[in-house]
């Protein structure tokens, strides 16, 4: 018969998980849940409106500004990550690159920096009159005017920070560049996995590159760019520091750069309406709850 002390034994192991479950992440979920139910001004100013957050929020023209962002944002996002991850990976995989290795790590490390480092260096690399990257398309405009003289000899100074389409761009081409590397290193691990019998019984059968990439490399990644494409939204869903680094602490020309974590955080810690700030994440939240399952509905049925 199971003594008292043996019955309890595995409660006292489990009791520092469950205190700080419940401290650091049941509380503050159920505190959020409750402060999305108040009208706040500040953190000690509280008046119950019951579902009136979510009721605003239904008609609120910036958070939908927000949503439509975030979503342009993450569609270009997981599209480009994935196939130029990809291309990467294929590329890095080759068993006669030289300076694999270096190469690798080349591409991967800048997942190693946070997203705040990564808005800091694109703001000098996009700057308006020195910014490397506008150096860059003046050479180039130059070398294509002396082939094609009908193209302007010097490029533009092209203002990033100054126009919709152009500041969207910007926070694409970093969020892609902090995070390709990411995506590639799991591409290159399935990639060496793939079983070379498969390659070998394809290449008797007369199949090509092509057709070796699509009935072999391809479906035993599908895995794994499935899992990368849940990532990449979820993760994509959460951009905040870039373009409010990259913006210098706003959004963007007529708020291209909005998102849905920064609106949370305009109107929590900027506006000071904390309730209403936490109907917005619960809002997100299911947002991204319901897209994750579709997603991972559909790519299993694929």
């Amino acid at each position: 018969m199971m003594t008292a002390s043996r019955r309890l034994a595995p409660w006292l192991f489990l009791t520092p998980f469950l205190l700080l479950f419940a401290v650091f992440w049941l509380w503050p979920l159920v505190r959020s849940l409750v402060l999305s139910l108040h009208h706040t001004a500040g953190p000690h100013h509280q008046t119950y409106v019951g579902l009136g957050n979510y009721a605003f929020l239904l008609q609120d023209p910036l958070f939908w500004q927000a949503v439509w962002n975030t979503t342009r944002y993450t569609v270009l996002f997981v599209i480009c990550e994935l196939v130029i991850a990809l291309l990467l990976a294929l590329a890095l995989n080759h068993p006669h690159l030289r300076w694999r290795g270096a190469l690798r790590f080349a591409f991967f490390s800048p997942h190693l920096v946070g997203g705040v480092f990564v808005a800091l260096l694109f703001s000098l690399l996009l700057a308006q009159r020195f910014g490397l990257v506008n150096v860059m398309l003046d050479q180039i405009s130059g070398m294509l005017h002396s082939v094609l003289p009908f193209i302007p000899a010097t490029g533009a100074e092209i203002n990033w920070s100054g126009r919709p389409e152009l500041a969207r761009l910007a926070v694409l081409m970093a969020g892609l560049w902090l995070s390709i590397g990411y995506a590639m290193l799991f591409l290159l691990a399935a990639l060496q996995h793939v079983d070379r019998d498969l390659y070998e019984a394809a290449q008797l059968d007369g199949a090509g590159r092509w057709q070796r990439f699509r009935q072999v490399t391809l479906p035993a990644l599908m895995p794994t760019l499935g899992f990368l494409a849940l990532m990449g939204m979820i993760g994509a869903f959460q951009l905040f520091e870039l373009p409010y680094v990259l913006f210098q602490n706003g959004s963007g020309p007529e708020r291209a750069g909005l998102t849905i974590v920064m609106y949370l955080y305009q109107q929590g810690f900027q506006t000071g309406d904390l309730g209403y700030a936490a109907a917005i994440g619960w809002a997100f939240t299911v947002m991204v709850l319901l897209l994750s399952l579709l997603q991972l509905r559909l790519w299993r049925r694929e």
